[in-house]
């Protein structure tokens, strides 16, 4: 079975809690003057502003998507320039960029972004925000695969014929036999299902408020964490998740969100991001762990149009966020969190306990 980028961590987590259980039980002393957030098990260390760019790189109007190879690099796609994905190693020096075909103006337009391994080498799977570059797969060097645009989405799922239809795809999540569910989040709120061979199967979703439709359907992952694989789905608009099986009936509904964007999961423990100004941790039954960052008082200027928080790095505070878009783990358990920020943010969440 092919293993995606979170799969890969989730299989090599199991090995290092048996090996080095020890180690992650017991709070980690630091010294530094970084701020903490969590509680209990999850505490963890706030580093912003993590990873290096050198001069001529720069993440423009934002940083959109997190992934991590099973090599253990940290990818982050961006709005900035050069290409739209720039590739860290574990200390956050910058090793390479690509993407340069999926910008427009100059300016990147890096949005979802996973990776999974086919094989003996990990592939990339890009989600640009965009209207007209679709989607691609490439290799772990930007090399382009494959690419599907909207027409070929159109040709494929026979829904996008009614004039002024859009597509926009945002991310993606692999399925057990070797294919991926494309969600089109910016464009008409469908999830498409593709089989391992790249052929289209189904489509279920579409705009809406009731059970099983969609308004900005962002983020998509596999959760079989009670042995069971479904889909989970962040429907943004909508403050809350849904779950599918793998064919798209729906299944459940679960609010208390504020504008879930992604998710991943290590073990039992899920993790969504919200544009919202806070980062969730839920267990396997999907009960609040805890809210990292989160601060009432602080959301509500965040949310504030007349202060305009995203453009105000003078005004961030430490510990808090403004818009994680995007969030993942790392075999460790750090949590790396990329902001929809001019300028871009990238912080670190070191596990301490």
């Amino acid at each position: 079975m092919p293993t995606t980028r979170r799969r890969f961590i989730k299989s090599t987590a199991t090995v290092f809690a048996v090996t080095s259980a020890p180690r992650l039980l017991l709070a980690k002393k630091t010294d530094s003057k970084n701020p903490m957030v969590g509680e209990g098990e999850h505490r963890y260390e706030c580093i912003h502003d993590w990873g290096t760019l050198p001069s001529g790189h720069e993440y423009g109007n934002a940083s959109h998507g997190t992934a991590i190879g099973s090599d253990g690099l940290i990818y982050i796609t961006h709005h900035g320039k050069p290409g739209s994905v720039f590739v860290f190693d574990s200390g956050g020096k910058l090793v390479r960029t690509f993407g340069r075909e999926f910008a427009e103006d100059g300016h990147a337009v890096g949005h979802g972004i996973d990776i999974r391994r086919e094989g003996k080498e990990d592939f990339v799977y890009l989600s640009p925000n965009n209207f007209t570059l679709g989607f691609a797969k490439t290799t772990t060097t930007g090399e382009i695969i494959w690419r599907k645009d909207r027409n070929t989405i159109a040709r494929d799922s026979g829904l996008y014929e009614k004039k002024g239809a859009r597509f926009r795809a945002t991310n993606i999540n692999f399925s057990p036999d070797g294919g991926y569910y494309l969600g089109d989040g910016y464009g008409s709120g469908y999830i498409h299902r593709y089989d391992k061979n790249d052929k289209y199967v189904s489509s279920f979703g579409g705009s809406g408020t009731v059970d099983g439709k969609f308004r900005t359907p962002h983020g998509n992952w596999l959760d079989d964490r009670d042995g069971t694989p479904k889909i989970a789905v962040c429907d943004r608009a909508n403050e809350r998740l849904q779950w599918f099986n793998l064919n798209g009936k729906h299944l459940k509904t679960q609010g208390g969100f504020l504008f879930p964007a992604d998710i991943d999961i290590q073990g039992d423990i899920m993790l969504v991001p919200d544009l919202h100004a806070r980062v969730t941790l839920l267990d396997k039954d999907n009960n609040v762990i805890v809210h990292l960052g989160d601060d009432p008082n602080w959301r509500k200027q965040v949310l504030d149009k007349k202060i305009g928080m995203r453009g105000k790095r003078n005004l961030w505070k430490p510990g808090k966020f403004v818009h994680p878009h995007d969030a993942c783990f790392d075999k460790d358990g750090n949590i790396f969190v990329a902001e929809w920020v001019v300028t871009g943010r990238v912080t670190k969440l070191r596990k301490l306990s």
